[in-house]
This record gives structure tokens, sequence and C-alpha cells, in this order.
């Protein structure tokens, strides 16, 4: 169903809170994820992005935090400037032992299908499979 959100869950080998600080101190977040020029996690922060397409354009990303539970979950709202749509994205974080299951769920994808082919469902599947998978990945287990 395209009403669906993207959930995307990947298990790291590292504390909660190594996770966490990746999620929401704006230097570590740089370091995988997007250049910000600053972010705190507070509900009500605003803050904004460019991120690209496969085919190299570019959108500009504005952001809100709408809910923070210290070390457990970041929400924020997810739109672009000058196109329709509004969608959340959830960071949930789960302790395993010594290791932490970190669910990302994006809602209301549903509202950006008239903005063209850059906005569907697959594009933000690939993206944060990605992200979670490869840029987090890498940034908190570095191979040796």
């Amino acid at each position: 169903m395209e009403n669906e959100p993207v959930i995307v869950k990947r298990i790291y080998n590292v504390p909660i809170e190594k996770v966490w600080n990746a999620l929401t101190d704006n230097n570590e977040i740089k370091q995988w994820y997007f250049q910000l020029a600053d972010f705190k996690p507070e509900v009500g922060f605003k803050f904004q992005f460019s991120g690209g397409a496969d085919n190299g354009h570019q959108y500009l990303h504005l952001c809100e935090v709408t809910e923070v539970i210290p070390g457990k979950k970041i929400a924020y709202t997810w739109r672009y400037d000058g196109l329709p749509g509004n969608s959340e994205v959830s960071w949930e974080l789960f302790e395993q032992g010594d290791k932490t299951l970190l669910k990302l769920t994006h809602t209301g994808l549903e509202s950006f299908v008239t903005n063209g082919p850059d906005f569907a469902k697959s594009s933000f599947n690939g993206g944060w499979n990605y992200f979670l998978n490869e840029a987090l990945s890498k940034y908190l287990e570095p191979r040796v």
C-alpha cells in the first residue's frame, strides 16, 4: 500500500548512548547524515538542509522537532520548500543487551506523490536503507 510508512530497522553493536549521540549531536550528525547549520534535540527546534535525488536535483528540506524522549526517541516533520506535502520521521532506540536496535519510521509519504518520481516511496526506502545500513553503520562500527 502506498500509504504505508517506510520502516527500516538495524541493530548496531554499540551502546544506546552512542547511537543517541549520533542522532542528536550536530558534530556527529555531520559525519554520516546531512550538513546541518545547527541542530538541537528540543521540541520546536527548526532545521533545514539540502539533499538530492539520484538525478542530482537538490531539494531544500524543512524540518521541525516534534518529540524528544532522551535516549529513546526523536521525531521531526519533514517537508520540502515550495512543494506540497508534509511527513514525519521518527527514530526509536531499544536496548538489546550491549547492542542497540534503531527503528526509523517515515510516515506521510503519500502527501508527496504529486511532486514527481523523485518522491516515490521507493526513493525514500532506498535513501533510509542507505543511511541506516551503510552511512550510520560505518560511522558507529568502523572496520579496522
